[in-house]
């Protein structure tokens, strides 16, 4: 009994096997503490600037558009999440990785398969060394069920198993970043389309003013007050006001075509109409700090779980160099005619253990074990570069809001000084003080300046968006998918300096 029991919890050990191939701690990043851009808006250097330290969930999760305040961009970002083609795909990448899970799951139970065959076999009479002159026909019924398992010695199996998990956990924040992405385009070709409605307004005002300029040139030449360069100088001013105006309709069109293909349809069945620019308006949106980020941006979750994948295939890779280990079973029934197929004298089994150990392969295991540690180490730099470009994201963006409030400002003064200025010279003009050479000037400084002003907020709001994506749209890491796991260590964020 005692020999029975001794056989059963070596057989146990045996199963358990121990784990090779080293634990995983995810790499440290340089962190710094703030932004440089992140100034608090009582900053004297940055007043005005929308960033604030509070609340922490000012993001909505998942609806971060809902920040514009802009109904019609709510509408269409609501349509793209049930109908962009791009997202079906990262949604059907994410449905694989899970799939695959299981198959990887699958390796760690025996496999057992069945079958059956009958035949009739009849030997040559011809055999070498043998002369059988009436070689006789016999039967041969079988039915045997085979179990084969390779037991999980070093680990190779269950490491497989999670390298899988990690995989899926990559594949869904890969999905998060398509979705962050494409819903960021969206709203950066709304905001664009928006501007080029805020250009149409302009330029359509623009013509008017220059048709009643050109009216007032014509009436002063025909009282002859002004010679017929000047009505000349006004109808090409005008006409080519003309020309800006009709051409920005080329740009709108564009934009509201890459809408509709976002959003699943097509181009013609898609009609945005015109509307104020002034609408969308962002809310305060949370700063974070740097070590935050690491928790919200898919890309970064994306790129370290594809490290944790890689750390798994070291140990993989090193369950190689140990012998192999597989049980294998038969049981069935073997007879020579249907009659005594399934008699208990036609029982046949066998149960027995294989080991195999690799003495000499050309050096095949060791150049494996050192492609995944190089591959670990490019996934490694991958993940650091992405840390590095997300926070460049931020600084990039944060500066840009700062810097483009700034010049916002400036352009107000220089509309409202060029428009100024464009009064003076018309009636300075119309009392025949100045030649209307100046007051062509005055009318392109003006036009320029209002263009440019239009062009700095959808910068601005760009900018914005930019800003959002970049701090990972309300993401974290919480929402990645909570997958089984098999008990592998799953590490922690260790500081620089503290590896």
């Amino acid at each position: 009994m005692r020999y029975a029991w001794g056989v059963v919890a070596s057989f146990g050990l045996l199963l358990t096997g121990c784990m090779v191939g080293p634990d995983y701690i995810i790499p440290a990043v340089p962190v710094t503490p703030k932004f440089k851009e992140a100034r608090t808006p009582a900053d004297p250097k940055t007043a005005g600037i929308w960033i604030r330290a509070t609340p922490s969930d000012a993001l909505a999760r998942g609806k971060w558009w809902e920040v514009f305040g802009d109904p019609e961009l709510n509408r269409l970002e609501a349509q793209l999440g049930d109908a962009n083609q791009s997202l079906k795909e990262a949604e059907a990448r994410f449905a694989q990785s899970r799939a695959l899970i299981r198959v990887a799951r699958a390796a760690e139970f025996p496999s057992v398969s069945a079958g059956s065959s009958a035949a009739y076999i009849r030997e040559s009479a011809h055999q070498p060394y043998v002369t059988f002159p009436n070689p006789p026909a016999l039967g041969d019924f079988q039915m045997p069920v085979d179990l084969n398992y390779e037991i999980d010695f070093w680990g190779s199996v269950h490491r497989s198993v999670e390298a899988a998990r990690e995989e899926a956990q990559a594949t869904a924040a890969d999905l998060s970043t398509a979705s962050l992405s494409l819903h960021a385009e969206l709203a950066l070709d709304y905001i664009a389309l928006r501007a080029q409605d805020a250009q149409q307004r302009l330029l359509d005002e623009t013509v008017k003013a220059y048709a009643h300029a050109l009216q007032l040139t014509t009436n002063r030449h025909v009282g002859g007050l002004a010679p017929e360069s000047d009505v000349e100088q006004a109808q090409t001013q005008l006409a080519t006001t003309k020309v800006q105006d009709t051409d920005v309709g080329v740009a709108r069109a564009q934009y509201e075509h890459a809408i509709a293909v976002l959003i699943g349809e097509p181009p013609a069945a898609l009609t945005i109409p015109a509307a104020s620019f002034g609408q969308l308006k962002p809310r305060l949106i949370p700063a974070v700090l740097p070590s935050e980020l690491l928790q919200r941006r898919p890309d970064i979750a994306a790129a370290e779980r594809r490290v944790a994948e890689a750390n798994q295939q070291i140990g993989i890779a090193d369950a190689a160099f140990y012998p192999n280990v597989n049980l294998a079973a038969l049981a069935g029934f073997q007879g020579t005619t249907p009659a005594n197929w399934f008699l208990w004298p036609s029982l046949l089994w066998s149960v027995g253990t294989t080991l195999s150990q690799p003495i000499f392969d050309g050096g095949a295991i060791r150049a494996q074990s050192d492609a995944v540690r190089a591959a670990y180490a490019g996934d490694v730099a991958t993940y650091r570069q992405t840390t590095l470009s997300a926070f460049q994201d931020v600084e990039d963006n944060l500066s840009a809001l700062r810097i483009l409030g700034k010049e916002a400002k400036q352009q107000r003064d220089a509309v409202i000084a060029a428009n100024r200025a464009l009064d003076t010279f018309t009636k300075a003009y119309t009392g025949g003080e100045v030649a209307y050479l100046q007051v062509i000037t005055a009318q392109t400084a003006a036009l320029s300046n209002e263009v440019n002003q239009v062009d700095i907020e959808r910068r601005r709001l760009e900018a914005n968006v930019r800003l959002v994506k970049a701090l990972g749209g309300g993401w974290d890491t919480g929402l990645l998918p909570v997958l089984a796991s098999s008990g592998l260590p799953r590490g922690a964020f260790v500081p620089v300096g503290q590896q």
